[in-house]
């Protein structure tokens, strides 16, 4: 019989170059992403005791100011035009909200927070304080920023408050990454100086913050989802390369 070994661990990723981790990485988001169709609603908690207990798929959830374009984003991300609801007026999204990636079993749960700051309600970021704190499935945190806006003062207190959470466990419960969002609504040398003063007041105030990826999700070509669907994939450890070696018979 020969003899199968698959290595499937980051230390096998470690010995790839830069180059071959990224390109392992976005051939695992494409497929992961692919079927689109297949993305679902799974369920929605309002109270930290209706959060449901799902089958252990590693989970993300992104959160940001109310009207930072979260639905969106997000639909864009899935591949659908409407499955989750977008609304102009701010604050639509009022629990969290899981939907799962890829076919049942499924990959992955995205999971959407309630929007925070001056639209949002104190139960929501209790919700989202709950579920962050005791979801074991949780990998990653995603904060989104209008590219047009930057951060306010609230937007920093939740950045710093995620970034001392992640300090304290050296970032073995989960990880933080920024989403800039709506670059299309600035001009190039606009969005430029823009991004950078982002990235600048990210760094200061949370510096264990992965660097926040770019993007455009409301006009078409969609711009830094591609990216976004690799960290999501990269941060539920579903992007490590598989490699197989066969011994003799």
């Amino acid at each position: 019989m020969s003899l199968h070994v698959v290595l499937k661990t980051r230390s096998f990723l470690g010995l790839l170059h830069p180059a071959e981790r990224r390109a392992s990485s976005s051939i695992a988001a494409n497929k992961i992403f692919s079927d689109s169709k297949s993305a679902e609603f799974l369920a929605a908690a309002g109270t930290p005791s209706s959060i449901p207990r799902l089958n252990g798929l590693p989970e993300v959830i992104v959160t940001g100011r109310a009207n930072v374009g979260k639905s969106t984003l997000l639909n864009a991300v899935l591949g659908r035009r409407s499955l989750l609801h977008t609304s102009k007026k701010p604050g639509r999204t009022q629990t969290l909200n899981f939907y799962r990636v890829g076919p049942p079993p499924g990959h992955l749960v995205l999971v959407d927070a309630p929007g925070y700051g001056s639209r949002g309600r104190p139960e929501w970021g209790e919700l989202f304080d709950y579920y962050v704190q005791n979801r074991v499935e949780l990998r990653r945190v995603y904060i989104l920023f209008h590219a047009r806006h930057g951060l306010n003062d609230v937007d920093r207190m939740m950045l710093s408050s995620l970034d001392e959470q992640c300090q304290a466990s050296g970032g073995l419960k989960f990880t933080v990454q920024g989403i800039i969002t709506k670059v299309d609504t600035l001009r190039d040398r606009e969005a430029a100086k823009a991004i950078k003063s982002i990235q600048k007041d990210i760094f200061e105030t949370a510096p264990t913050c992965l660097p926040p990826i770019v993007t455009s999700a409301l006009e078409h070509p969609h711009f830094g989802v591609d990216q976004v669907r690799q960290s999501i994939v990269d941060a539920c450890g579903l992007g490590q390369a598989e490699m197989k070696v066969f011994g003799p018979p």
